[in-house]
C-alpha cells in the first residue's frame, strides 16, 4: 500500500497484511484524515496486521474477527436466518476452512 501527494515522497509504503483487489479497495480524505478501505482478496481470511510494518493483531481481538467472519458468512449462506446473536463455545474456528471452507458466488 502506497499513499503520499504528487510530487512528494510515499507517507506510506508498506505491504498489506495479505492480497487484496486493487479494484475494489479505495481511499478518501475527510477533515484532513484519510481513511482506507482494502478489499480481501480471500474472502474469510483472518490477517495477523492491516500492514505488513504494523504490530500483530492480540489473540482477543483475531478471535472477535473470526467471530464477524464466521457470522457473515452464515448470514450469506443461510440470508432467512439471524445470526447476530450468535455464540460459539470455545475458540472460533476459522472461518475460510469451517465446513467445507467459503464458498465464491
Amino acid at each position: 500500500l502506497r499513499l503520499g501527494q504528487g510530487g512528494t515522497p510515499p507517507f506510506l509504503d508498506e505491504p498489506t497484511g495479505g492480497p487484496i483487489v486493487a479494484k475494489e479497495s479505495h481511499f478518501y480524505m475527510v477533515d484532513g484524515e484519510i481513511t482506507v478501505a482494502m478489499s480481501k482478496m480471500r474472502k474469510g481470511e483472518t490477517w495477523g496486521t492491516a500492514l505488513g510494518g504494523r504490530g500483530q493483531v492480540d489473540p482477543f481481538t483475531r478471535q472477535e474477527i473470526q467471530r464477524e467472519l464466521m457470522i457473515e458468512r452464515f448470514q450469506e449462506e443461510h440470508p432467512g436466518f439471524d445470526f447476530r446473536s450468535a455464540e460459539f463455545n470455545g475458540q472460533v474456528p476459522d472461518p475460510r476452512a469451517f465446513m467445507g471452507g467459503v464458498k465464491y458466488t
